[in-house]
């Protein structure tokens, strides 16, 4: 995970723009996102209804944010 922080700080530091990096930059929330529901709040082995309930979540801020960037070129 802190790479992935750590790449995720160099792109913004150096200015980098554009559909290909913002589409870069959700695949790595999304990844991140993904440790930290499985391993930091242990819901590996919790309930369906949880982890879809943690998941949705997550891939519907996502996809919020991916399109909002769209609207706005």
């Amino acid at each position: 995970m802190l790479v992935l922080t750590m790449m995720t700080y160099a792109i913004g530091k150096l200015g980098y723009s554009g559909l290909n990096m913002i589409f870069l930059l959700l695949v790595t929330v999304i990844i991140k996102g993904v440790i930290i529901i499985r391993e930091y709040m242990e819901l590996r082995g919790v309930s369906f209804l949880w982890r879809a309930i943690m998941y949705g979540w997550l891939w519907v801020v996502t996809i919020a944010i991916a399109i909002a960037y769209m609207l706005s070129l």
